[in-house]
């Protein structure tokens, strides 16, 4: 008995209650248990119905709510239906149970949807994406749950193709901060009258709500699979901040003539040994200092000449212990003159292991106008 309680049952599913509560309804007694015992006459959804109250009466939490509602419904509804179980039926009923919970070697994902989640990030996206599509929506729970998993300027897209009132409901079933997020990608009065559209839903019922996420979920899932994770101008940007400046200015000035709304695209992905001091919090310059070689470090201080390089090297020495900002100091004028290529490989090397502090969750960049605040 205390086997049985103990332990968590594995995810329910399936055509009957799922994992061992399912097999209890189609499977025979165990040979332990006559076929003229105590639960002979049980169907195997009362045998389930028996098991569940006696776990809940234990204390022991169970995923029910993993199951398709149709089968929550049944389950309540036999539960409902039976009244004074003797301790001999309770006995019998536990050890089939736990005998088949003791005969589990190994447990797969319930269905498509399981299955799809143990293998996210393990099969390539595309085949992931066509087989949700396959799946459906329906198969994968909560609808509101993939809708959640969003980006938030991805939900703002949504919100935008959408009437008020469903963007009203969308912005309601997300949690707080997210839904503070995707106002912030919005236009200023779009996002007023979807929040004051919230004070119009009081009345929207629970199957609106779903039919609202499940037509949301869909629309996701339909769209089709891009290779690329980042905007071309962000590529860009990346490729250009690597580059030396002579050729990232050129590329620029191209790009400008060709195209000067994707070049203004391209400006705010490119990110320069100059933007240190607007885009580092004083806070985090230990950690770039950490992780960068003193070499390039000194070198970038003996290459630096423009005016936005040499107030960058500044900040990092500010910021500093006045010990090492000294050495840093005599050892790059013992350098002499850097050529050209040796200093922007230092400052390229300071950037792209700053950009990996930054990709790691280690250290945030502020903005550039606040940035510019600070000074």
């Amino acid at each position: 008995m205390e086997q049985s309680t103990a332990l968590a049952l594995p995810p329910l599913g399936g055509s009957d209650f799922g994992g061992p509560l399912g097999d209890m309804a189609a499977a025979p007694p165990p040979p332990s248990l006559p076929s003229s015992g105590a639960t002979s006459q049980l169907s195997g959804k009362a045998k389930a119905a028996i098991v569940v109250r006696l776990l809940l009466n234990q204390g022991t939490d169970i995923p029910l709510d993993d199951l398709p509602e149709s089968l929550q419904l049944e389950l309540t509804k036999q539960m409902g239906q039976m009244r004074l179980v003797d301790r001999q039926t309770l006995h019998s009923v536990a050890e089939e149970f736990a005998a088949q919970l003791e005969n589990i070697g190994l447990s797969f994902p319930n269905g498509l949807a399981g299955a799809l989640t143990a293998m996210e990030g393990k099969i390539s996206n595309h085949t992931y994406a066509r087989l949700r599509r396959e799946a459906g929506v329906r198969q994968f729970g909560d609808p509101w749950d993939r809708l959640r998993s969003l980006a938030p300027e991805e939900l703002a897209e949504l919100a935008q193709a959408e009437s008020i009132e469903v963007a009203a409901v969308m912005l309601s079933k997300l949690d707080t901060g997210l839904a503070a997020k995707m106002l912030q990608h919005l236009p200023g009065p779009l996002a007023r009258k979807i929040t004051y559209a919230v004070s119009q839903t009081s009345s929207v019922t629970p199957e609106t709500v779903d039919k609202i996420g499940m037509a949301l979920a869909a629309q996701v899932d339909a769209r089709p699979p891009v290779a690329f994770d980042q905007t071309p101008g962000a590529r860009v940007g990346a490729i250009l901040t690597e580059s030396l400046s002579d050729k990232r200015e050129e590329v620029l000035t191209a790009l400008d003539e060709e195209d000067e709304e994707f070049a203004q695209d391209v400006r705010k992905s490119v990110f320069t040994f100059a933007l240190i001091k607007k885009r580092v919090d004083k806070m985090d310059v230990q950690q770039i200092i950490r992780a960068a070689t003193p070499q390039d470090l000194m070198t970038v201080i003996a290459y630096a000449t423009d005016e936005d390089d040499v107030a960058s090297c500044n900040f990092l020495l500010e910021n500093m212990s006045s010990r090492m900002a000294q050495n840093l100091r005599e050892e790059a004028s013992n350098l002499g003159k850097v050529k050209q290529e040796a200093g922007e490989a230092a400052m390229s090397m300071i950037v792209g292991m700053l950009r990996e502090l930054v990709a790691n969750g280690e250290i945030d960049l502020k903005d550039e106008e606040d940035g510019e605040e600070d000074e």
